[in-house]
């Protein structure tokens, strides 16, 4: 039986990774390195310093180091999820539906502690919880289970027993990797994606998530279709 639910935090409960794409461009173009929204949204769900030294490994520029851009975004994110972030459409819903319940509430993030820390806060749904896990600690970050697996391991939760939200393809394979059951909620553009199949349900909000939809889930062995 699932009892526990473990959510992702950027694009899934804050509306962030268009302040990630913005700060991402603002601190490279310092380096002289131009990324359009398209060239971004390829690294989306990876930890930040990933996405740093991915983007370094390629453009390798010379005038700041990669620790320095990777504070320098976390800083600036930070700065613009306080002043402009915004909660993503059925967030309350979703986390009292849980809550109701009686399930475990778990949140596994590749951003940084503080960014997660700074988010809760700004939303106001920090006593949902009862573990917070950030890939920062981890040696591998996301599609990489660890931080999966350990927020469950935090929860007391068998991996078995869990259903995670998430909403891109890296935070999937993660989560899939892990042994949960996953559910998606992906940006407009990105329903489309292919490799969405292999969750096992595919939603436009998180509004629409309800009890037909965990009943079909605590009964699933193999991926559904998306919806």
């Amino acid at each position: 039986m699932i009892n526990t639910v473990i959510f992702d935090m950027d694009g899934l409960l804050v509306d962030s990774e268009p302040l990630w794409g913005k700060a991402m461009r603002e601190v490279f173009a310092t380096v002289g390195v131009t990324l359009s929204p398209e060239l971004t949204s390829q690294t989306t769900g990876l930890r930040t310093s990933e996405v740093v030294s991915y983007w370094h490994s390629y453009f390798k520029w010379n005038n700041k180091s990669v620790e320095t851009v990777t504070t320098e975004i976390v800083d600036l994110v930070t700065h613009k999820i306080l002043t402009e972030g915004k909660a993503m459409e059925g967030l309350h819903y979703i986390l009292d539906y849980f809550r109701d319940k009686d399930f475990r509430i778990g949140l596994a993030s590749s951003s940084p502690l503080r960014l997660i820390q700074a988010v809760l806060q700004h939303l106001e749904i920090g006593s949902y919880f009862q573990a917070v896990a950030s890939a920062e600690f981890e040696s591998h970050g996301k599609p990489h289970p660890a931080v999966y697996l350990n927020c469950a391991q935090a929860l007391g939760s068998d991996p078995l027993q869990c259903l995670a939200f998430e909403d891109s393809v890296t935070g999937m394979t993660a989560a899939k990797a892990a042994r949960m059951r996953t559910v998606v909620v992906p940006e407009a553009h990105k329903r489309q994606e292919p490799r969405f199949v292999l969750a096992d349900l595919q939603l436009p909000s998180l509004l629409a998530f309800n009890d037909a939809y965990l009943e079909q889930l605590q009964g699933a062995k193999i991926g559904t279709q998306p919806v």
